[in-house]
C-alpha cells in the first residue's frame, strides 16, 4: 500500500487546490476542514472494507480474494489507458479553477466537501481493494492501513503544519510550488497514472496467476 499512498500523496490536483486554501482569508482553517475531511474519507473506506471482510482476509483463490484482485487489475489498466491518453492530447494552458476567486467566502464545509471531489478515487479504490487482504487479528497489519492512511494524506499534513508555524514564509513556498504544480500538472499526472497503473497491473497479474 506505500505505492498506492506515495501516488495519492503526491497528486497535483488537490495540493495546488490546498494551497490556494491556506492563501485564503482563513487559510488555516480551511486547510483543516479539507485535511480532515481527506483523512476521514480514507479511513470511511477502509472502514467499511473491514466491515465487509470482517476484519479477516478471504481465503486464496477464493470468489472475494479473486473479485479484489480483478478490481485492482481493471484499476490498473485504466490508469495505464488513462496516462497514455493524456500523454497522447494536445497540451491544454492550465489556469487557476473558477471557484479560487471566491475561495475567501468558502465555509469549512465547503473545504471538507472540496476535499471529497478532489480525492482520486481510483487510486483509492485500489487502496481498498488491497485492504481486503487485511487481518485485524495482527498488529502490523492494524499498522500498515494507519500508515497507508497517513500516508496518503502526508502533503496536506507537512503544509498545514508549515502555515501553522511560518505563515509569511508558507504562503511564499507554497504559492510558488502551486505555480510549479500548475506548470507541470499534466506530466505529474500522467507519470503518476502510468507508474501507479503499470505496478498494480503488475501485481494483479502474478496474484491472478500465482
Amino acid at each position: 500500500m506505500v505505492v498506492i499512498g506515495t501516488a495519492v500523496t503526491l497528486g497535483p490536483l488537490h495540493n495546488s487546490a490546498f494551497i490556494l486554501l491556506l492563501s485564503s482569508r482563513r487559510g488555516v482553517r480551511q486547510g483543516l476542514a479539507f485535511l480532515l475531511s481527506w483523512l476521514a474519507n480514507l479511513i470511511a473506506v477502509i472502514a467499511c472494507v473491514m466491515l465487509l471482510t470482517g476484519g479477516q482476509p478471504p481465503a486464496r483463490h477464493s470468489a472475494p480474494s479473486t473479485a479484489a484482485i480483478a478490481a485492482k487489475l481493471a484499476i490498473g489498466v485504466a490508469l495505464v489507458l488513462y496516462g497514455a491518453h493524456r500523454h497522447r492530447r494536445p497540451p491544454r494552458p492550465h489556469g487557476p479553477p473558477r471557484w479560487a476567486a471566491r475561495i475567501d467566502n468558502a465555509s469549512p464545509a465547503t473545504a471538507a466537501g472540496l476535499a471529497w471531489l478532489l480525492q482520486p478515487w481510483a487510486l483509492v479504490g485500489a487502496g481498498a481493494a488491497t485492504a481486503v487482504d487485511a487481518d485485524l487479528s495482527t498488529p502490523t497489519d492494524w499498522l500498515a492501513l494507519t500508515g497507508y492512511c497517513l500516508l496518503a494524506t502526508l502533503s496536506l499534513i507537512v503544509m498545514e503544519m508549515y502555515a501553522l508555524r511560518a505563515p509569511a514564509a508558507a504562503d511564499a513556498r507554497l504559492n510558488a510550488l502551486r505555480s510549479w504544480l500548475e506548470q507541470h500538472q499534466e506530466q505529474l499526472i500522467v507519470t503518476l497514472s502510468l507508474l501507479a497503473g503499470l505496478w498494480l497491473t503488475a501485481r494483479s497479474a502474478y496474484e491472478l496467476i500465482a
